[in-house]
């Protein structure tokens, strides 16, 4: 045999090794260094998923699935800071709670501080993203990121980029089904009941993963045509930082 056929099938041999398919992804790290577990999927070449720490709500804080939420966030960026920390700090709106044949006729205003009793000691509801970035940039100053209003990519974007985010959504992920409204010196407030909020920690093209404070499960897979839409009902709130 020749050299040159010798050589040409040598060439044959080392090229059929090779894989048909690469996924040529970076490591994701914080800016404090903690890293992002990327993974590759068949379907974009790209799946990202942060190591968040799971934090639970209960029992000590029925209603407080934003600041546990946030805890996962600043711990994941290096603050040594707990759940009941944020339950102190946070702004919170004492306008009293007031019925009448079972309806709320007034209450508080989530976007200006938490409505209600977090503990669930009595009756509590929620706060909105401008008091979370408020926290966050006590504890990281200038350094909170409010994605609200900007489009999911933008969220996942910020994700990729390594730094997890705090979104609101409903308690089963889908579109709110329980809607109630109460006047809020001079204006109406309209907004789900089942009002949740959860730490986005990945995204793959079919799926987003979450750390649930309330069921306490890490990396929740959830269908994420179905989530953005629930995400969006709930005005596209998402905080973080940078």
């Amino acid at each position: 045999m020749s050299h040159f056929k010798l050589f040409f099938l040598m060439v044959l041999l080392i090229t059929s090794l090779e894989p048909e398919t690469r996924f040529d992804i970076a490591s994701i790290a914080s800016a404090e260094g903690a890293q992002a577990t990327p993974v590759a999927s068949p379907q974009t070449g790209r799946s990202i998923r942060l190591n968040v720490p799971l934090i639970k709500q209960n029992p000590d804080l029925k209603y407080g699935c934003e600041v546990t939420s946030l805890a996962m966030v600043l711990q994941y960026a290096g603050v040594k800071v707990t759940k009941m920390d944020l339950y102190k700090k946070v702004a919170k709106d004492s306008d009293p709670l007031v019925k009448k044949n079972g309806d709320i006729i007034s209450w508080g205003d989530p976007a200006v501080g938490f409505v209600g009793d977090m503990t669930g000691r009595r009756s509590g509801y929620a706060v909105f993203d401008q008091p979370i970035e408020d926290l966050v940039n006590h504890y990281l100053p200038e350094r909170a990121v409010n994605l609200t209003n900007l489009s999911f990519s933008a969220v996942e974007k910020h994700v990729s980029d390594g730094f997890p985010v705090v979104v609101w959504t409903t308690g089963d992920y889908r579109l709110p089904d329980r809607w109630e409204s109460w006047e809020h010196k001079g204006r109406t407030i309209k907004t789900p009941l089942d009002l949740h909020a959860v730490v986005l920690v990945g995204f793959d093209k079919n799926y987003v993963y979450l750390n649930d404070p309330l069921s306490g499960r890490k990396n929740v897979k959830v269908n994420k045509a179905r989530f953005i839409k629930s995400w969006a009902a709930l005005k596209n709130r998402a905080v973080s930082y940078r």
